[in-house]
This record gives C-alpha cells, sequence and structure tokens, in this order.
C-alpha cells in the first residue's frame, strides 16, 4: 500500500471528508457522537496540523498520541496532512478514550488508506494500546441499545465489551482485538462473525442464584418473620440489636427471598452497571437483584451519583435490589439527608449548568445499627455503660424525617447457645420463603395493575393508601391510640397502613384485620416513648 506522504507528493491525493459514528453515555442513555475527519492540504513545516474540535477533554486530546504509535505499530502512518477532526454536537461535553478508534479509522478512510463505503453503517467505540491492541470500555449496553434504535447495521467494539453487546437482539455486534482486525474488516481482507445473541439463554442459567441462604441462619424467627414482610411489600427497614446479633448475616440474606428478576428488570439493572464499569468480561448480565453495601465513610456524591460527568452512584447500582446501610449512625448526616428524596421519587436527579440526567433508584434500604455507643442496652446478658443522655444523642444521629421513611424498626437480639447448638434447628430456605414472597407480591400486582410505575405496597402515594389500606372500627382505635400514645407524624401513619396492607396480603385477606395493624405498630419501635431507658 502506498502511504499518504507518497500520494502527496505525487499530487494525486485531493481533500477528502469522512464521517464516522460513535457515541457518549448520558446518565443512563446514550446519545451518538458524529466524528468528522478532514484531510486537506500538505502540512506546513514546523506547525501543528492536527486539530481537534468539539469540547474533548484532555484523554480525548492525547488520543493523538495513542493513534498515531498504534498506526505505526500496525505498518500505517499519520498523514502529513493538514486534518480538522470534530466531534458534533460541538457544544455536547465529550470524556474519555473510548474516541480513540472512530477518530483512527476515519483518519485511515479520510486519507484512503482503507475503504470507507461501509464505515458509517457501524457504531465504533474503543481505546486504543500503542500496540494497536484494544481496551474495554465502560457503557457499552446503552449504546448498543441506542445503535439499534436509530437503525445502525452494527456496532463495532472490543472483544472483551462484545458479550455485554450482544445481550441487545437485532443488531450485528463485533468484537475486535485490535485496529488490524478493524481494518481488515472495511477493506474486505478480514470476516469478522457477529457475537451470538443469546440473552434469554444467559438470563435463565443464571436467574436465582445465590451463595447464601436463609437456613444459614440459626433461630430468629421473629427477626426472618420482619424480614419476609420487608420482602412482599418492598419496604424499607431497620435493624436494632448488640454487635454479634446477626444484623449483617440477616440483612445479606434478604435478596435471595425476594422475587427474581424479570428479563426487563435485568436489563435495566445491567445497563446501570455496564455505565459504572462495573460489568466483568464473563458476565454480560445481572440476573440476581443487586445487593450494595458502602462503607460508613462514603461521600455525599459517591452514594448519591455525580461528578463533573455524572456517574450513577450506590443507590442507582442498588437499583430493582437492596441497598445496605450497616452501623447507619456512623454514616455522615449529610449524605443521609440525601438519600430522603431518592426514597421518595425512586429516582435522582443530577442537574450540571449544561444538562441534566436522570438516574433510576429503586431500591429496598435495610439498615442496621447498635442500639448506643457501647453496644449492649437491651442486651440479655451484657449491662449497657452508656448514660442515657449518650445514648440519645448516638440514636438523634439520625434524623426523624429519615426514620419515618424507614417502614419497619426491628429489635434483634441474639441466639442463645442452646438455639445454636441444636442438631434438629433446621431452618426454612430462601426458596421456601421466596415462594411465599412472590404470592404475595402477585396479589399486589393485581391490585395496581390498572396503575403505572405502583408495583408493590410500599410504593403507594398518600392517596391510593386511603383508598387501599381501609379499617374497621377496631382496627382504627388501636391506630389512633399508637398515633396519640406514640406521637406519630402523617408519613409514619401512611407506612404503618402499607405494612399492615402487606401483611394482610401474606394472609391473603382481602380486610386489613387487627393482628395485621397490631403487627405493623410494633415494627416502630423507634418511635416508642422510654425505649431508650
Amino acid at each position: 500500500m502506498l502511504y499518504i506522504c507518497s500520494l502527496v507528493h505525487c499530487k494525486i491525493f485531493h481533500p477528502m471528508l469522512i464521517k464516522t459514528y460513535t457515541s457518549t453515555v448520558m446518565g443512563v442513555e446514550a446519545k451518538t457522537i458524529t466524528v468528522e475527519v478532514h484531510a486537506g492540504g500538505p502540512a506546513a513545516p514546523g506547525q501543528n496540523n492536527y486539530h481537534l474540535v468539539g469540547l474533548p477533554d484532555n484523554a480525548i486530546k492525547e488520543g493523538f498520541q495513542r493513534i498515531s504509535s498504534a498506526l505505526s505499530n500496525v505498518k500505517h502512518r499519520m498523514p502529513r496532512l493538514h486534518l480538522v477532526v470534530n466531534l458534533a454536537p460541538a457544544d455536547l461535553r465529550k470524556e474519555g478514550a473510548a474516541y480513540d478508534l472512530p477518530i483512527a479509522l476515519g483518519i485511515l478512510a479520510a486519507t484512503g488508506q482503507i475503504s470507507a463505503h461501509q464505515i458509517e453503517k457501524y457504531i465504533i467505540i474503543g481505546e486504543l494500546s500503542l500496540d494497536g491492541s484494544l481496551r474495554p470500555v465502560k457503557g457499552v449496553l446503552p449504546i448498543a441499545i441506542q445503535a439499534r434504535k436509530e437503525k445502525f447495521e452494527g456496532v463495532i467494539v472490543p472483544f472483551q465489551n462484545a458479550r455485554e453487546a450482544a445481550i441487545v437482539n437485532d443488531i450485528k455486534v463485533l468484537g475486535i482485538e485490535s485496529l488490524v482486525d478493524a481494518i481488515g474488516f472495511f477493506n474486505g481482507s478480514k470476516d469478522i462473525e457477529p457475537f451470538p445473541s443469546n440473552t434469554r439463554e444467559i438470563f435463565q442459567e443464571q436467574e436465582g442464584k445465590y451463595s447464601i441462604d436463609f437456613s444459614d441462619v440459626k433461630g430468629q424467627h421473629n427477626i426472618k418473620r420482619a424480614l419476609e414482610l420487608t420482602a412482599a411489600g418492598g419496604h424499607n427497614a431497620i435493624l436494632i440489636g448488640p454487635p454479634g446479633a446477626g444484623k449483617t448475616m440477616l440483612a445479606k440474606r434478604l435478596p435471595t427471598i425476594l422475587p427474581p428478576l424479570s428479563l426487563y428488570e435485568a436489563l435495566e439493572t445491567t445497563k446501570i452497571h455496564s455505565v459504572a464499569g462495573y460489568l466483568s468480561t464473563e458476565s454480560s448480565l445481572v440476573s440476581v437483584r443487586p445487593f450494595r453495601s458502602p462503607h460508613h465513610t462514603i461521600s455525599d456524591v459517591a452514594l448519591v451519583g455525580g461528578g463533573s460527568n455524572p456517574s450513577p452512584g450506590e443507590i442507582s447500582l442498588a437499583h430493582n435490589g437492596v441497598l445496605f446501610l450497616d452501623e447507619l449512625p456512623e454514616f455522615k448526616r449529610t449524605a443521609l439527608e440525601v438519600l430522603r428524596q431518592p426514597m421518595e421519587n425512586r429516582k435522582v436527579t443530577i442537574s450540571r449548568a449544561k444538562l441534566s440526567v436522570d438516574f433510576p433508584a429503586n431500591f429496598m434500604l435495610i439498615a442496621s445499627m447498635n442500639p448506643c455507643p457501647c453496644g449492649f442496652f437491651n442486651h440479655p446478658e451484657k449491662e449497657c455503660v452508656c448514660p442515657e443522655g449518650v445514648r440519645k444523642r448516638y440514636l438523634n444521629k439520625i434524623s426523624g424525617p429519615l426514620l419515618d421513611r424507614i417502614d419497619l424498626h426491628v429489635e434483634v437480639t441474639p441466639v442463645s447457645y442452646q438455639e445454636l447448638s441444636r442438631i434438629d434447628n433446621e431452618s426454612e430456605t430462601s426458596e421456601q420463603i421466596r415462594q411465599r414472597v412472590i404470592l404475595a407480591r402477585q396479589i399486589q400486582q393485581e391490585r395496581f395493575k390498572d396503575i403505572q410505575n405502583i408495583h408493590c405496597n410500599a410504593q403507594m402515594p398518600s392517596k391510593m393508601v386511603r383508598e387501599v389500606c381501609k379499617l374497621d372500627n377496631a382496627g382504627t382505635m388501636i391506630l389512633k391510640t399508637a398515633m396519640e400514645k406514640l406521637q406519630l407524624s402523617a408519613r409514619a401513619f401512611d407506612r404503618i397502613l402499607k405494612v399492615a396492607r402487606t401483611a394482610a396480603d401474606m394472609d391473603e385477606s382481602p380486610r386489613i384485620e387487627t393482628q395485621h395493624i397490631a403487627q405493623a405498630i410494633h415494627y416502630r419501635q423507634l418511635d416508642r416513648d422510654g425505649w431508650l431507658g
């Protein structure tokens, strides 16, 4: 092949404009970017003849050095021409190194080194190494979804990302390992077989596989009932108890009794993890409900999401699953307060000067805490050494509005040695509990089948609570007494009714009975006067 420098010296080169297409991720959606490459006249000696425009960040600007080395190592050259590369739309900020491959192929096509007749049919993404090989990038799944929506013939991605992109049906996914593969494909000298798409098979193989089970937990029957109630209605819960009582062990097993993800939920969850870069090359689909457990030193942005180029936080990574906050009072108060709105709206909006993105955040919040700094208040054997004022200050680290949004307050007590050592102490498995949870969820799905975006009792707005959770006279009197004695807020009133409705669903009762309302009130431990002594 003649290099372009030879073509220029022979005066047979004509300026060319070539367009390639790539994509960027905004929130959890992708937006197509047009890479326009114009190769002009011969380069002027001693001047910078490569110009990159369209609001690129430093990672993209440095791409010219990676592209130059990669071309050299695959027996091609950067042209000695005046090059202008525009990333359109020009008013949108672009970030990351995934633009390397589309820019490199655009330069080769604009200078006649590869054929350009198919290049506009594909979305192209990939970061180049100096030797011409490709590195994986983030957000491939939403990019493939957008490419199919815009009727592109296919997507060309690093081979490590091909399995993830192939989740999307009805579009060719070409996984390549190096720049050489891309050059050979467009020149017609190399065939690349589309990566097979078998989404449903992958989903069915991996569906509902957990390495832990509720049968591992000995005793704690009252707590298991509370978590079953939590799972059945999609409620939030907090576990209060001394160290070693099993709070974390119980919380980690909550996803195992939730209804399995639907394929739609799996794709939605996978898209968020793809954008965050948490998908491994071996796992292309999130097929079990997420369980996120951030450390209490987490920042507000890491918890909720954000950054100059907004990315999802822990609450979005827990979408369709469980967010577990261990040692809740140890979290920064500002971090906890930013949870309040997403817990109500089931999404988080990140606003910047020129853009605003929404991240889904439909998660179940499970928190745990010690009852006091020493951890042994209400312990059956050990004595608490904390003064009453210290205990109250410890609990006051959690704001009232946040506690109001937590439906169940459950006190966890340690399991006795006799209970742990019993040989015949066989606990229910997660599968057995899950079947009861699924039955209760089916009742709720039938109830809300004509209402958009409401799938379980915990998601009911206040107006609907009054319609769905009607009480008889006895239930009304019990709730009235509890409201007056415990001085509950209007939000706590709604939470009690929602939990009572879930308890009735678990008993397959069309009406909320007195035992259901009493059970819901029982699980408001932190609202009780004198609970801390």
